[in-house]
């Protein structure tokens, strides 16, 4: 954990993180929020693996973990988590279901609440990402161009996003520190754009047995 952006005027949700970059002048490289544009412009469903830290508010790492994730836009995604406890979070658009493989329990939420201006609605939802987030490009760091996403929605879950791209535009690393002062931190691997993905694959049907809750 060797990088993040700090923003402007005030001290570093999903998703504190590791070592504070400070100092970083905007005009550095005005060309990450270009770069997600383009991302979401050139890529209708995204394959990838993942893997995560979460940090608590003094910057002690408390929660590591990986899966993988596919998404398709509009508004469609698969988040499996496969360390250290299996997890899936699958929406469809209309629906998202969150399953504990543990527990075997399911829990069932409208889509538009449980994402809102959250990282799924940031990378799958509509081209119209501006309505929901305010971008800000945040510069160059160890070659890697950040942008931050602050929602819009001052009732989000979320404080902020940021999203690091190579120099080459290719989606590697996500920030996000929510409204309990926790950030988790993302890095993404094998990402591959434009996969086939087959009919249904976004939608979930709980297992025999498990107990569902709809909220």
């Amino acid at each position: 954990m060797n990088r993040i952006i700090k923003r402007t005027g005030v001290s570093l949700l999903i998703l504190s993180l590791f070592v504070l970059l400070q100092g970083i002048p905007v005009f550095t490289l005005a060309a990450a929020v270009d770069d997600l544009k383009t991302f979401i412009h050139e890529t209708q469903t995204v394959r990838a693996n993942f893997s995560q830290t979460l940090f608590d508010k003094n910057a002690r790492a408390i929660q590591q973990s990986s899966g993988t994730l596919e998404f398709e836009r509009p508004d469609k995604f698969r988040w499996i988590y496969q360390t250290p406890y299996e997890q899936s979070i699958i929406g469809d658009g209309k629906q998202v279901w969150f399953y504990d493989h543990d527990l075997n329990q399911v829990t069932i939420r409208q889509f538009n609440i449980a994402i809102g201006s959250s990282p799924a609605a940031l990378l799958a939802g509509s081209t119209a990402i501006e309505d929901n987030f305010e971008l800000t490009n945040l510069g160059l760091q160890d070659e890697i161009k950040w942008m931050e996403a602050i929602p819009r929605n001052k009732d989000s879950a979320f404080e902020f996003i940021q999203l690091g791209f190579s120099l080459t535009g290719n989606l590697q690393f996500m920030a996000l520190r929510d409204n309990f002062g926790q950030t988790t931190y993302l890095t993404f691997s094998e990402l591959t754009k434009n996969p086939s993905l087959s009919d249904g694959f976004f939608k979930f049907v709980p297992p025999e047995g498990a107990d569902v809750i709809s909220e």
